[in-house]
């Protein structure tokens, strides 16, 4: 194409249209292309991941650095969940978690202010929905697992309590 057919092309509104978008999905592939290579790089300065060959191919994986780091982030951000309706069942945490654990103890029940659980007794707190796999994720991160007890009640004597600070109308 000579450069006057190029700037003839260019003065087509479709022409300029296309070839525009064109360009930016180009730029914009070869950003995101860089943003990841960019995020590999420092994951691996990090020493977080490590690259490794398996079957003549590069794979990518975690080290136990990145491993504690995931987990990290994964209980950072676990929510317990909600639902519209309430199934009328009590779900209690209960824990007696030895003092030479304590750390593990006390993070633990700050973790359980965090989520909105509703403490009872010292060692017992209540969520009002299924949360069963929620709390031995954290239990297990905490590495208390084996101290933490998941109960399904259908009644509790406080109730009227807990119905009014979890705001549930019957």
């Amino acid at each position: 194409m000579n450069a006057g057919a190029f700037y003839l092309a260019l003065g087509n509104k479709n022409f300029s249209s296309k070839l525009l978008s064109a360009l930016r999905k180009e730029i914009k592939q070869k950003q995101e292309r860089e943003k990841f290579i960019w995020t590999i790089n420092y994951l691996r300065r990090k020493k977080y991941i490590e690259y490794k060959e398996i079957g003549g191919k590069t794979r990518i994986t975690l080290t136990e650095e990145g491993k504690r780091k995931a987990l990290i982030y994964n209980l950072e951000s676990i929510v317990l969940p909600t639902f519209p309706m309430w199934d009328g069942k009590w779900r209690m945490i209960a824990f007696d978690i030895p003092e030479q654990l304590r750390r593990g103890r006390d993070a633990l029940r700050h973790k359980l202010i965090d989520l909105g659980c509703v403490q009872l007794q010292k060692s017992l707190w209540v969520w009002p929905y299924e949360c069963k796999d929620e709390i031995d994720f954290i239990a297990e991160s905490f590495q208390i697992g084996k101290y933490v007890h998941y109960i399904v009640a259908d009644s509790v004597t406080s109730e009227k309590y807990l119905l009014y600070k979890f705001g549930i109308h019957r």
